[in-house]
């Protein structure tokens, strides 16, 4: 009897508050805005940033959103959103009825505000029309709101604004920009268990972040497929193995198909400067000239030369050092924050050590999984696994470190974090378009770019422009100089006395120009450097592209003691790729508004002949000797014929280069220190490397198609030893104008 009384009461205030709302309604519908503006909706999206290739690169906004139609969503997302929010939803006028007398009884039954009746057109009402203040008129306006909204556009209409719109925390507004944030990939990919935990997420994005709290976004994802299998959406087995599939949270607050953050930064720069804060909510589009293919092959290489190079230094040994509990959970707990705290670097993964003995050791990555190092790890490592090491480097269980893999089937290994960095360009030497560009090892840990901004001493690579300049005043690859000691007046050197050396501290004697170069032999460039002239020499480096302010008229010019930006090289070895024209390097191919339409393109390229081809047909074969019998000779194992370039090492090894080109592509590498010290390294060591894997890539299917001989080049037979005229000697490209055997002015 107690209960029945107290149903009545329940009932009763059902009725009273039905009442109330309807004279609510019959005030405010008249007042409510326009639903019609939905048929014209129009987000914030932001600036995206392409490939050539239409690859993702970069995106600046207010917010991350990818607008997708509601036929290219997955079925069993869709499912999924309507089990969590409004199974009804295609039954309903937009106020579920059913649902809010259910919400209502339950809530007076419990004695509080424990179940909501929030329909997804109401959801899309609060989102596009209300704020978000608790109030009983705002949950009037909100249904009348609904029910307008529902009588002006379909129920497909609606679930797909609320697909796009809806906020799903971590800046992620709708599904697709969710799938991309939490699982890495596009919502298309996404499976059952996936599909699940984005569509618990609405009700509280951030109590329900599977990043900050796997645990309960895992309790929601269990409810939303129960909910899926009890109202048939899903079969039992389906169920089943959703609910033991274990997901993998690859949180990435920007996904993009290649890493390319220095390049988005100049387009950003370029992009804000044209058009303002528009930028960030309009949808424009830049599409660059890199192409997708040559980016990851460049960002591998680079991340795989600077972790190559740190493990040839040594391992200093762990990055930190836990206590693990006795506790079980405990433990897990202590690892998993560890790992939290310690973000990923360029695909250096932190890890905990699990298991440490003498073949091997293993270790937690984040999300669970155990990997196994190679027993050549331990060796690596043995170091820090002696018990001499000090306890915070020494590796034991607890022990935090990062792995790294350099390739998809590579064994994992054990490194640390670089402080060394790197950079590497690549353009086309036809038209100066720039298709890869890695200004430093990780954008997130330095901004700095190091391919625009780094002005370093080019070493040897900058010998090259010294010898071009020689052979338009006559000299020849044939000539002979002496390898020998000198010593420069203090005047022509900035006031500084100066006795260069050889990198190797010895002297041959007596060479060609040709073999002088394969060696790089500093005497030597010193001596064709006084032969040429010092003002010739400046002058002519300048129709590089080198500015004059950084290109002295000294004899350390010889040897690259002046400053440039790899970029800047890059241009330069262009002219000798390209037969003698000076490219203007752009990364800018067209901009487009949201809709497809074109506001500026800059497809026409700018070149200007500013090297006799000759000179550059023979110089090029002077740099293809540095690769097939110089200090370059590693990139031999491409197997090509036609590659050329120049190592470069600058005193005390501070800085190391390589400079080269293939038919279709100038590439620069660049391996120092932010704070110039010694690398202990050549460019042959250090930087080639990094060329040589981007070049396998690029130049991949590229035939071997070798340089024509230009018309008033010459080839004739002389000896490699004195350089004159030998019908027994070897082959030797000439000008016309100057034969073998021609002599020279006075030099030192």
């Amino acid at each position: 009897m107690q209960k029945w009384r107290f149903m009545r009461v329940v009932w009763v205030g059902i009725l009273a508050a039905l009442a109330v709302t309807g004279l609510s309604a019959a005030v405010l519908y008249p007042n409510l805005p326009d639903v019609a503006t939905l048929r014209d909706y129009s987000p914030k999206l932001p600036l995206r940033i392409y490939t050539e290739d239409g690859a993702l690169i970069g995106e600046f906004g207010e917010e991350k959103r990818s607008v997708v139609a509601l036929k290219n969503t997955p079925l069993i997302l869709r499912r999924a959103i309507l089990a969590a929010e409004d199974e009804r939803f295609y039954e309903h006028g937009g106020v579920d009825s059913l649902g809010v007398l259910r919400a209502a009884v339950s809530n007076v039954l419990s004695g509080g505000a424990k179940e909501g009746a929030s329909t997804i057109t109401m959801q899309v009402a609060r989102n596009f029309f209300l704020s978000s203040e608790k109030s009983f008129k705002r949950k009037i306006n909100e249904a009348l709101l609904a029910v307008k909204i529902e009588s002006t556009l379909s129920k497909d209409e609606i679930l797909e604004l609320y697909i796009n719109q809806i906020y799903l925390g971590q800046r992620a507004y709708g599904f697709e920009a969710a799938a991309r944030v939490y699982f890495g990939k596009p919502l298309d990919q996404i499976d059952l268990a996936e599909a699940a935990m984005l569509a618990g997420l609405p009700k509280a994005p951030s109590a329900y972040n599977p990043v900050v709290n796997f645990p309960r976004a895992k309790i929601r994802q269990q409810y939303v497929l129960k909910r899926m299998r009890d109202i048939k959406f899903i079969t039992e087995a389906e169920f089943d193995q959703a609910q033991r599939r274990k997901l993998v949270i690859r949180y990435t607050p920007q996904t993009f198909d290649a890493a390319a953050d220095h390049l988005a930064e100049l387009v950003r720069q370029y992009m804000f400067q044209k058009y303002g804060e528009q930028i960030y909510k309009t949808g424009m589009r830049v599409y660059t000239t890199l192409r997708i293919a040559d980016q990851k092959a460049a960002v591998d290489a680079v991340r795989a030369g600077v972790v190559e190079y740190t493990r040839r230094h040594g391992y200093p040994g762990a990055e930190a050092q836990l206590t693990l509990p006795a506790n079980a959970q405990d433990r897990e707990a202590a690892i998993a924050d560890a790992l939290a705290a310690r973000g990923e670097v360029n695909g250096l993964l932190p890890a905990v050590v699990m298991r440490v003995d003498a073949k091997r050791i293993r270790v937690r990555l984040r999300g669970g999984d155990e990997v196994d190092l190679s027993p050549a790890e331990s060796e690596f490592a043995q170091a820090a696994l002696s018990p001499k090491a000090s306890a915070a480097r020494r590796l034991r269980p607890g022990s935090v470190v990062r792995v790294a893999r350099l390739g998809p089937n590579q064994p994992w290994l054990l490194t640390t974090l670089p402080q060394v960095e790197a950079a590497l360009v690549s353009l086309s030497p036809e038209s100066g378009a720039i298709r890869a560009f890695v200004g430093g090892f990780d954008f997130a840990r330095s901004q700095y770019n190091h391919v625009t901004q780094a002005l370093r001493q080019p070493g040897s690579t900058f010998k090259p422009f010294i010898y071009s300049a020689a052979l338009e005043r006559g000299i020849t690859p044939a000539t002979i100089f002496e390898d020998a000691p000198l010593r420069i007046n203090p005047a022509l050197t900035g006031g500084v006395e100066w006795n260069p050396q050889n990198y190797e501290r010895e002297t041959e004697g007596p060479m060609t120009v040709r073999r002088a170069l394969s060696k790089s032999k500093n005497l030597i460039s010193i001596r064709v450097l006084d032969a040429t002239g010092l003002e010739f020499a400046q002058q002519h480096a300048l129709r590089f592209g080198f500015p004059a302010e950084r290109v002295p008229a000294l004899y350390t010019l010889a040897l690259g003691a002046n400053e440039a930006t790899p970029l800047e090289m890059a241009v330069g070895y262009a002219v000798f790729a390209n037969g003698g024209m000076r490219v203007k390097p752009h990364y800018l191919l067209r901009i487009t508004d949201k809709e497809g339409k074109v506001l500026e393109d800059f497809t026409t390229p700018e070149v200007e002949p500013v090297l006799d081809p000759r000179n550059a047909f023979v110089m090029t074969t002077l740099l293809q000797d540095v690769v097939r019998r110089g200090t370059a000779v590693k990139a031999m194992e491409l197997g090509r014929l036609d590659l050329a370039g120049k190592t470069g090492t600058t005193d005390d090894t501070r800085d190391t280069w390589f400079a080269g080109f293939g038919p279709s592509r100038v590439a620069v590498s660049w391996l120092g220190f932010d704070q110039p010290r010694p690398t202990g390294e050549t460019g042959g060591g250090a930087a080639l490397p990094i060329w040589i894997r981007y070049m396998g890539v690029a130049l991949h299917n590229v035939p071997d198609v070798g340089y024509a001989v230009p018309e008033g080049v010459s080839v004739q037979s002389v000896s490699p030893v004195t350089g004159r005229p030998d019908p027994q000697g070897v082959p030797e490209f000439f000008l016309n104008e100057f034969p073998p055997g021609r002599s020279l002015p006075a030099r030192r």
